[in-house]
Order: structure tokens, then sequence, then C-alpha cells
């Protein structure tokens, strides 16, 4: 019959093993997506950021071979960070459009796996950046790496103000560079992370608006229930974005910064409080897709006007 020799033919393509290239291939880039790749692009440009800034003045030539070991360093640890967390919340993660297909969830990696490479990502970073580059450089990973998954991921799940406790550890990065560069930090290194800090709040709450039924499924509380929800989005949004403006202007006054600087951390602090008002009147996912476009093209620009002045 031809149900029969149909099924004879998917039977025949189940057994059927894939080729070893695209077995490998597939592999590595589950374990690549493990790593959250997206968030490092982010963590990359911080901690380059915060070394470049931070380096001493006196220093005629540029450390080069002390950055790459700082940002491969850096990024060892965030990536291990990101595997465990994606270990952690696995369960969770299946319950959410956006998260869904993830290597642990759709089964294409096993959780100890996973497991034991965020371990050894983390460990590895954090050795690492002790040994190549200095001891306060690693010490400030592995805070950000303990705060991050046994503080602000378990609290995802009872508190809306998990949200201020991650911006702790997740405005970081700068610091990393800053006392890789230096081996210390000043005034103006936490200029660099109160920036970061106050930036995440209108870049997350537009993330948490466009999901919010997602998070609400998944049974976490990055929002309150009920008719707070959009008031604690707006104010989160709102407060942070207009304290970002005097914040990232504050290097003209501390540091020394060029007019040619002060200009454009204007503009775009002035552009991102703009799009978080908008967010705040229209509650909208339109509304939350430009903010988070407009906080995806401040941070960086950002953090290049920084590196630009500095020269």
């Amino acid at each position: 019959m031809a149900t029969d020799s149909t099924n004879a033919a998917f039977e025949v393509a189940a057994v059927t093993p894939r080729p070893l290239a695209v077995c490998s291939y597939s592999v590595a880039t589950d374990y690549w997506a493990l790593t959250k790749p997206e968030i490092n692009f982010l963590i990359a440009i911080a901690t380059f950021a915060g070394f470049y800034v931070g380096r001493p003045a006196q220093l005629q030539d540029f450390p080069f071979v002390l950055l790459i070991h700082t940002l491969l360093g850096t990024l060892l640890v965030a990536s291990g960070a990101g595997a465990l967390n994606q270990y952690l919340e696995r369960r969770f993660d299946a319950q959410m459009r956006r998260t869904r297909r993830r290597p642990l969830v759709t089964g294409s990696l096993e959780p100890s796996s996973a497991l034991w490479f965020g371990v050894l990502l983390s460990f590895a970073g954090a050795l690492y950046l002790a040994a190549a580059v200095n001891v306060l450089a690693s010490l400030l990973a592995v805070l950000t790496l303990g705060s991050y998954l046994a503080l602000y991921t378990p609290l995802k799940r009872t508190t809306p103000l998990c949200t201020v406790v991650g911006a702790l550890p997740g405005a970081m990065p700068p610091l990393i560079g800053w006392a890789a560069a230096s081996g210390k930090l000043s005034l103006q290194a936490w200029v660099l992370y109160a920036m970061l800090f106050l930036w995440q709040f209108p870049h997350f709450m537009a993330i948490a608006w466009m999901y919010r039924d997602d998070y609400s499924r998944a049974g976490y509380l990055v929002l309150p229930r009920g008719e707070q929800r959009g008031r604690f989005m707006s104010w989160q949004a709102l407060v942070a974005s207009l304290a970002l403006i005097p914040v990232s202007l504050s290097p003209t006054v501390i540091g020394g910064a060029s007019l040619f600087y002060f200009l454009g951390a204007c503009i775009l602090s002035s552009g991102l409080f703009y799009y978080s008002v908008r967010l705040a009147f229209q509650r909208s996912n339109v509304a939350a897709r430009r903010l988070l476009m407009a906080s995806i093209v401040y941070l960086p620009l950002a953090f290049f006007l920084s590196v630009l002045d500095k020269g």
C-alpha cells in the first residue's frame, strides 16, 4: 500500500545518520547559543570602553595585549554566566515563545553538558583574568557572576525589583575594563558604571513590555500583575532615562570631556528619554520596540563618544 511505503520511507529517513560535519556544526552552534553572543557583544563594547578610557595617560603605547587578555577573560566569564543561566531557567524557557528554541529546551543539548560547560567557562575566565590581567578585574568578574546567578536569576520569579538587583552586576563590564587597564577604580569609572546601570532600565522595560505575556506565562515577575504593570514599566523607563541625561553629561565636569562629547551625549540621552516617554504614554508594542532599538543604538554610541574623547 502507498501508506506503508510512505511510512517505510519516513522510518528509513529517521534512522539515516547525519554526516559528521553537520552534527559537529550543529553541536557547536548549540554551545555558541548557550553563551548568549548578542549580550556578549554589548559586554565587549562596555569592557573596551572602560579599558580605553581608564588606561593611564602616561602610557606611550596602547596595551593591545592586555586589552585582548581582558576581553577574552571577561567574555569567558560572561559566556559561562549565560550558559549557567540557561541551565537554571530551562524549564521556564520552555514556556516562553522567545526562548523555547534554546538548546536545552529543544533537547539538542543535555542539561549536564550545559552545566559543566558553564562552570568550565566561568572558572577559566576568572582564573585567566587573575593570571593574565590582575586580581581586581578577576574579583569584579566573579562578583558579577555570583550576583547574577545567585540573586537576579531567582528573584525574577519573586519580585519586580529584580530589575534593580540585576542592573547592579549588569553594569560591571566598564569597571572590569577600567580595573584591568589601571589596577584601580576612579570616579570616572563609576560614571561609566552609572551610565550602564541606568541604561538597563529603559532597555529591559521595553523587552519586558513586548514579552509581558510570555514572562507572565512562565511565572516571571519582572512586571507586577494587574493594573500596576503599566505604571511600573513607565516609571522605571522614565526615571532611569531622565537620570541618564545628567549622568552621561557629567564627564564634562569631572573628567574634562570636550564640547563635542557634551553635545553628542546630550543628543543620545535626550533621544532615549524621548522614546521612553512615548512608551510610557502609549504603552504599545510598537513604542516598546522603538525604545528597544533606541537603547541598542544609544549604548555603543555613548561609549564610542567616551573613547573618542579620550583620544
